[in-house]
């Protein structure tokens, strides 16, 4: 069995309206004990999951404590990342785990990409519609 949730896009700039409308879909993040409800920016170029340095921190991480880099292309390049594994909840899905890049960039978005977000969930934009569908499957 399959569960989906559609949600729509969001308008960064109400001046440009739907040529500002990003795919953001509320987050749940875990370490250990602490949590955080985020929105995440849905990707589909980037590689990896980016986690940004100031939700690390409220999670509960120590840089100084990862020793695992991670290298960063595009407008990351330039700034040290280090691998952190969330467990991470979708709506009313089950958990799962996701792989991150915790960047040192004090300003970078949090980004759901290629590796592990699209590998664990399947989407559909429907832009035109300026809405797009999550589904995953149950065990």
């Amino acid at each position: 069995m399959v569960q989906r949730i559609r949600l729509p896009f969001t308008e960064t700039d109400p001046r440009m309206g739907a040529l500002s409308a990003f795919a953001y879909i509320p987050i749940k993040l875990t370490h250990r004990s602490p949590s955080l409800q985020l929105i995440g920016l849905l990707d589909t170029g980037s590689s990896v999951n980016v986690l940004p340095y100031e939700v690390g921190l409220e999670l509960g991480l120590t840089w100084e404590t990862q020793n695992l880099i991670i290298p960063l292309g595009g407008n990351l390049a330039s700034s040290e990342a280090k691998a952190i594994i969330l467990s991470a909840q979708i709506a009313n899905f089950e958990p799962v785990d996701l792989a991150f890049a915790w960047t040192s960039d004090r300003s970078a978005p949090l980004i759901l990409g290629q590796t592990n977000f699209f590998q664990t969930f399947d989407v559909c934009f429907y832009r035109a519609e300026l809405v797009f569908e999550v589904s995953t499957r149950l065990n």
